[in-house]
């Protein structure tokens, strides 16, 4: 038996004025407007984004990604941005194939404008949430030809008056993670930085340089994570999601971060 995700209204009769989903709406209007897949793709040299990186401080969640998309060895492109605000309270970073993975995010986006319009409310985050992995499962013909999207979602709750961060699979399996969590091809070395980096109450501040610093360290042992690379001026693009909402980290406080982990490191 079928069931609504947490935090959706039914969906009720299925007229376009009555649906809050832009999803749906587009399925049955527009259907050759939606993400496909190509024949084969998985042979093709298409652009991956990499390593991206959630974690909960005392105000909210802050949510970073490298700025590198690779193409088999080569570097298709140095400065993609891969965190994206989902909305005012909530973010998306992407890891995977970089344009199917953008094609989800600007979908994601207007399906939340599109709700708050036909209904006059916000989503919960968990609704949020939920509807991005029936999106993700939405994406499973093109993930077994190879263009795999595995993003992370974090954001604000106001009913719980707390950050949070949920993951996934690629089939739209979908969790949440208590602390922290990352994706993508550095993953494990991120990971295992955030562990010794974490704690609880961080602030921002220090909430930006260990997710800066774990970056880093992903880089050090992940040939498709990006460094930071100070002569050109790329740095990590990194997001903020508070009760006030969801706002880039301006770049002077992400550079200052980068600084002081590579200064000490060369201490």
């Amino acid at each position: 038996m079928s069931r609504e995700p947490v935090g959706l209204p039914p969906i009720g009769d299925g007229a376009i004025g009555t649906n809050p989903s832009f999803f749906d709406l587009v399925v049955r209007t527009r259907p050759e407007s939606l993400p496909t897949a190509p024949l084969a793709a998985s042979s093709l040299p298409l652009p991956h984004g990499t390593t991206v990186l959630g974690l909960k401080f005392e105000g909210g969640v802050v949510m970073a990604g490298d700025r590198r998309a690779t193409s088999g060895n080569l570097i298709a492109d140095a400065k993609i941005r891969k965190v994206f605000p989902a909305d005012d309270l909530s973010a998306i970073a992407i890891a995977g194939a970089a344009g199917q993975a953008v094609e989800i995010v600007k979908l994601f986006q207007l399906e939340l404008e599109h709700y708050e319009k036909i209904t006059g409310d916000r989503l919960s985050l968990e609704g949020k949430a939920n509807r991005l992995a029936q999106m993700i499962r939405g994406n499973l013909p093109a993930a077994m030809q190879g263009l795999v999207v595995v993003p992370l979602f974090g954001g604000f709750d106001e009913r719980r008056a707390e950050g949070r961060i949920f993951y996934y699979d690629a089939t739209g399996g979908r969790w949440e993670e208590d602390d922290f969590q990352t994706t993508g091809s550095g993953g494990l070395p991120a990971k295992n930085s955030l562990k010794k980096r974490w704690r609880p109450g961080l602030t921002l501040d220090e909430a930006v340089r260990v997710a800066v610093e774990a970056l880093i360290d992903a880089a050090e042992d992940d040939a498709a994570t990006g460094g930071p690379d100070t002569a050109r001026g790329i740095f990590p693009n990194v997001v903020a999601i508070t009760r006030e909402g969801a706002d880039d980290v301006p770049e002077d406080v992400v550079v200052a971060a980068v600084r002081t982990v590579l200064e000490e490191r060369a201490r």
